[in-house]
């Protein structure tokens, strides 16, 4: 390495400081602003706030109302007026202040967003991203918590991204603001405040959109996850390897494009699969993942796919929401229902599952 690239790359490891989440997506935002004079940011209290979680704090004085606008409360209103700034070649990006307040502008997503550029032939694209706080673990009450990413991943027409991490976060809203096509960016609310070492004046380059990434390597079986659920199957991971099992966390970090590639390689190794989400379990986003996994694995697959969810009920009170929501102990039983004794199986020795006594009830 010549003595110039060595001193770049410590001037770049020295400028790498902790930053939150919501600090790469407020970063991603102004940088996309800064160097696209198209780019409008647009929603309720997105302006003087800063939005409720102040992730676009700075902004509105930066670059001055017109660029970073106050709207009224009217979710429709602010959707449709979006479509048309897209329309006429701007690229705005919404904020939905919250999962459930995106409800009254879903059919302007499914009648006109999702279908425009189809609708038009392609002569037409449809620039525009639609940020959404999502999902709960913040002790928020019902239209506050939702997870509803099943909603958009069932219309054809839209692309779905979901960070877990900083770098994701500040890579893949730069990604969806660049799109030619509609983005639903559904951002995770309780990792909004997660920490990590970054240099937002050089931030690492991620894999795009669509891109599976494994999070953690194994052996023994593995977990299909994304957005809040992600350190949540990492602590899972470590707990479970205390008992000489070895978990694959396989992170998918998009639901719409869908990476096949990544997921059933993991899959065809370990022959096991767990879907975790905290969105329900009827009509969830696991029943497709497990169905494709299944399609796409069976004769590799040594027992069928599960899925530990949400329950299937609206979102719970505050003081209920930690037996709602997919947690290590839910995670950790599931992978003891993997049939790891089976006819099926290679070995009658794999009783217990690897490292575990039989009879032992954890």
């Amino acid at each position: 390495m010549s003595t110039a690239a060595a001193e770049r790359r410590r001037g770049t490891a020295a400028a790498r400081k902790p930053a939150t989440m919501a600090q790469a997506l407020t970063r991603a935002m102004r940088d996309a602003m800064a160097e696209d004079p198209s780019v409008h940011v647009l929603g309720e209290d997105v302006g003087t706030l800063g939005g409720v979680f102040r992730v676009t704090d700075g902004l509105a004085e930066e670059f001055g109302p017109q660029r970073c606008t106050d709207t009224p409360l009217a979710e429709a209103g602010i959707l449709g007026s979006a479509v048309g700034m897209a329309m006429y070649g701007l690229r705005p990006v919404v904020e939905m202040q919250f999962d459930a307040f995106a409800y009254p502008a879903f059919e302007q997503l499914v009648s006109h967003v999702s279908r425009h550029r189809n609708r038009t032939r392609g002569t037409m694209p449809l620039p525009l991203t639609v940020r959404i706080p999502y999902g709960g673990g913040i002790g928020g009450v019902e239209h506050h918590s939702d997870s509803s990413e099943a909603y958009y991943l069932a219309t054809p027409g839209l692309h779905v991204y979901t960070p877990a991490t900083v770098e994701d976060a500040y890579g893949m809203l730069r990604e969806a603001i660049a799109s030619d096509d509609p983005v639903v960016f559904l951002e995770p609310k309780r990792l909004y405040w997660s920490r990590s070492d970054w240099n937002p004046d050089a931030p690492s380059a991620v894999p795009p959109a669509g891109r599976a990434v494994v999070r953690r390597r194994g052996s023994s079986a593995t977990l299909l996850t994304y957005g809040p659920s992600v350190p949540v199957c990492l602590e899972a991971a470590e707990a479970a390897a205390e008992d000489g099992i070895e978990l694959e966390v396989v992170d998918l970090r998009s639901l719409v494009p869908f990476d096949d590639a990544t997921i059933c390689e993991s899959v065809r190794r370990t022959g096991r699969a767990v879907v975790v989400h905290e969105s329900t379990g009827f009509g969830g986003p696991g029943g497709e993942i497990a169905a494709r996994v299944t399609e796409r694995c069976f004769h590799h697959l040594e027992a069928p796919v599960l899925r530990v969810a949400g329950f299937d009920i609206p979102y719970p009170p505050p003081m209920l929401e930690r037996h709602h929501l997919p947690g290590v102990d839910r995670i950790l039983d599931a992978v003891d229902r993997l049939q790891w004794e089976s006819r099926w199986t290679e070995s009658g020795e794999r009783a217990a599952g690897p490292g575990r006594a039989e009879g032992d009830g954890r």
